[in-house]
Parts: C-alpha cells; structure tokens; sequence
C-alpha cells in the first residue's frame, strides 16, 4: 500500500526491505516492469552491472542459507557454528565489494528506472575479479563439506521431499522447485536483462528434499560466479542511464493499463502486478512474494514428523519474512 502513496521514481529503495538477503532482486523486478510499461530502454552498460550486483547478492543470500541452516541442524553441517562464521565471513567480502561500488554495504539503491546510479570503475572492476578469484574455492569447499557430511546427509535425505505436482500446484519456485526437478528458472525461460547472452547451467534435483534444495543453492552460487566473471569480461562502455538525472527528470506517468513481470531472485520468482492510471503514482501494485508460497507448501509437508525434522524442513525452504509479508 505505501507504493500507492509514492511516485514511480520514489519506489526501488522502500522495495528494497522486502527481500531483506536480496535487497536488488526487488527493485530490479520493479523498475522492470516499469521500464516495460514506459518502453524505456536500458544502455547495455547497466544492465550488465546491474546483473553483476545481482548475481553477487544472489551468492550473498545462499551464503546466509547454508550457514544459518548449520545453526538450525544443532551442530551438524560442518560444525553448525564453525561454518556459519565461515559463510558470514566470505559474505563480508561481497559486502565491501557493494560499499566500495555504491557507499552502501547492504541495500545498494544502485537500481533506477532506465538505468543505474554508480558505474563500475578500474578499481571496482579490479576488486569484483579479486572477489570471484577469492569466492571460487571457498565455495567449491563449502559444497565438498556439505555434500559429504554424514550427520548433515542423514538429517536431510528423504526429508520435506516435496513432488513435482505439489510444487507446481502450491506455485514453488526457485530452489524450493528446482529441487523437485523442475527446470524452470526465469533467467532461462524468460530473460530479462542480458541473461540471454550469458552461459550457465541451470542446477536441478532429483527427490525433492531437503538436502537436494541446500545442493541446488550451493550449485547456484557457483554458477553466479561464473556469470559474474562473463560480465566482467563483456562489459562494454557507454552510459548508464537512459534519462536525465532524477532531480532534472520529468515524472514518470506510465499509459493507463496494467502490467506484470518477474526476476528469478535467490528465492524463486518475484513479479510485480501493477496498475497505471496514467498519473505518477501506482493505481494498484501486487507483489508475487516467492517466500509466500514456498512457505505455504509447509502444511503439507509437516505432518507426521518429528519437532527435530520441522526445524530442518523450514530451514530448506529458505523464506525471508520481509518477502513473505511484503
């Protein structure tokens, strides 16, 4: 409701706190749509950067997962606390990269409609190869620890599996539905952005449990790297913003009509439903929350558990509460 208070250009850092593990997924899901609606263009520039700090974060928020999920299996996974103050540790690097690329370590409010607000520099590039050159083995690590962990095996194997139907029919998306076997990912199966000129691959599993989600995270953090080092190397020059700066900038007043479209965040698929009236405020936004309905496939799969078994089935869901309620 508070987007239906704010002009179009006010919206992408409130959009910010929703997903708080991935603050650009949402206001790069926004400006999307708007972006769509307004037949605004992106220079190549942007859009490229604009992949590179959300492949960073997507790396960031799995990181969260893995070592928060150590905690919530009392010890197993590598020592539960040892390996959260390591995941918390490589995140730390990310976070300097983001501070020294926009002042802000966090929510980077590097998106705008059109365009982006900091540019990649010689420095900044430098750090993001450093990073990646640093991240790499780390997070080879991290998958060889986990996925050979008998105690962490053990406690995931045919645990919360969740079938294909009922990730489908509950709406799943992200790891929650890859993990399934559904090979679905919005980066793929509808680009946005330049993704369409990026190679990756996208992880699936096969059971659907909870240990098959926490392997289809981890994959993804190593497919991250390698978009982010394509990025890198294909960064073309030019501007980074197709409009005027947003003090000198007209208001936007979007065509009456209403719009939908999605990203792929650490999560699953975020889309934003909205409804011009032809002024510069949303007549009515709605935002596809994956947390929300990866989390409500929880009534299905508690049942007939053990207490033990619900902490690790929630963890493997991953849901952020900001995203859940929006």
């Amino acid at each position: 409701k508070l987007t239906e208070k704010l002009d179009y250009d006010m919206i992408p850092p409130v959009l910010e706190r929703d997903d708080y593990l991935s603050p650009t997924s949402n206001s790069l899901g926004f400006i999307n749509t708007v972006e769509s609606m307004c037949d605004i263009e992106v220079p190549d520039r942007a859009s490229y950067i604009r992949i590179l700090v959300a492949e960073f974060q997507r790396i960031s928020s799995h990181l969260v997962a893995l070592g928060t999920y150590g905690l919530d299996l009392g010890g197993a996974l590598g020592g539960g606390a040892s390996l959260f103050l390591y995941c918390f540790r490589e995140r730390e690097k990310i976070l300097d990269f983001m501070e020294a690329l926009t002042g802000t370590r966090f929510h980077t409010n590097i998106n705008q409609v059109g365009g982006i607000r900091y540019d990649l520099n010689d420095s900044t590039i430098k750090q993001a190869n450093d990073l990646i050159t640093y991240l790499r083995p780390k997070l080879d690590e991290y998958f060889d620890v986990i996925s050979q962990d008998e105690i962490f095996i053990k406690r995931t194997k045919n645990i919360g599996v969740i079938s294909k139907k009922l990730a489908s029919e509950s709406g799943g998306s992200g790891p929650v539905a890859r993990g399934s076997g559904i090979n679905f990912d919005l980066r793929k199966d509808s680009p946005y952005e330049k993704y369409s000129e990026l190679e990756f691959i996208v992880p699936i599993g096969q059971i659907g449990d909870a240990y098959d989600r926490t392997m289809v995270r981890m994959k993804e953090t190593i497919q991250s790297l390698n978009i982010c080092e394509q990025v890198l190397d294909k960064l073309p020059q030019g501007p980074i913003s197709s409009r005027k700066p947003i003090k000198s900038a007209k208001l936007l007043k979007p065509p009456k009509g209403s719009h939908y479209k999605a990203v792929e965040s650490p999560r699953g698929e975020l889309g934003f439903f909205i409804v011009s009236d032809g002024t510069s405020i949303p007549y009515r936004m709605k935002i596809r929350a994956p947390s929300f309905s990866n989390l409500s496939i929880v009534e299905k799969l508690l049942p007939d558990t053990y207490i033990a078994d619900a902490v690790v089935i929630l963890g493997s869901l991953d849901p952020v509460f900001g995203d859940v309620d929006r």
